[in-house]
């Protein structure tokens, strides 16, 4: 899997992409990142980016120019990659959507500036927003890593077992279950005794139903948006019925 980002700031990128699992994925070869400065680009004297709205307003807007003479620089070297959007409006990023991305061989990432970019590049791009929240920050560089480290994380290889992206919050729908180390008591908590019986069928109904207590007290609106077997349905009128903790 290969990034190319876009951004008035890439150095930005340096330390985040280069430290840890993802920065293992790199030094490895399983993961790529190009990053490319917009505002090398512009073409007047004084690398003009941004500019004032059509219509009035606040703030500054970047150029449609730069932007996309950018993209069609990465775009011979990425042909038919998809280019997503860093942007407050756009749809949200879910883990199914995470997933669907890691199938893809390569992405082109442009990171928004001001009040947003020329809605010109999104149309002749064919672009797709994408949203880490439903809140606004200074720049999509931020979301840009986040979607590199959420999609980076499943490119096979980079976590070194499958099994750790397979089990965890949101791959099947469910937030993960509690987990639990070394030492057995701290300060007068106690790890579960089932995690400690090695009876892996009765730790697996256990996590199982732990998870479905998380989802119902955190995120309950997610058990709508799932099917649920009938195991899971005993266990979640258990949960409801007051028989569980």
């Amino acid at each position: 899997m290969k990034f190319h980002i876009l951004s008035l700031f890439p150095e930005m990128f340096t330390g985040p992409l280069s430290t840890s699992i993802i920065g293992r994925g790199v030094d490895n070869g399983q993961l790529g990142v190009e990053l490319y400065n917009i505002r090398d680009f512009a073409t007047d004297r004084h690398r003009t980016v941004d500019d004032a709205p059509y219509g009035g307003g606040a703030g500054m807007v970047m150029k449609v120019e730069p932007l996309c003479a950018c993209l069609e620089e990465v775009q011979t070297r990425a042909p038919g990659a998809r280019v997503l959007i860093a942007s407050p409006r756009g749809v949200p990023l879910t883990q199914k959507r995470v997933e669907e991305l890691a199938a893809e061989k390569e992405l082109i990432i442009v990171c928004g500036r001001y009040e947003g970019i020329d809605e010109r590049v999104v149309e002749l791009f064919a672009a797709e927003e994408f949203s880490i929240g439903d809140y606004v920050m200074t720049g999509g560089e931020l979301a840009a890593m986040v979607l590199v480290d959420a999609v980076g994380r499943l490119v096979p290889g980079v976590l070194g077992s499958e099994a750790s992206a397979e089990d965890e919050s949101f791959s099947d729908g469910l937030l993960e279950y509690p987990h639990y180390t070394r030492p057995p008591e701290f300060r007068g908590l106690q790890v579960p005794e089932v995690l400690l019986s090695g009876n892996h069928r009765e730790i697996g109904r256990w996590r199982r139903r732990q998870s479905l207590l998380k989802t119902l007290r955190i995120r309950p609106e997610l058990l709508q948006s799932i099917t649920l077997g009938r195991e899971d349905e005993k266990m979640l009128q258990e949960i409801l019925g007051g028989r569980e903790t």
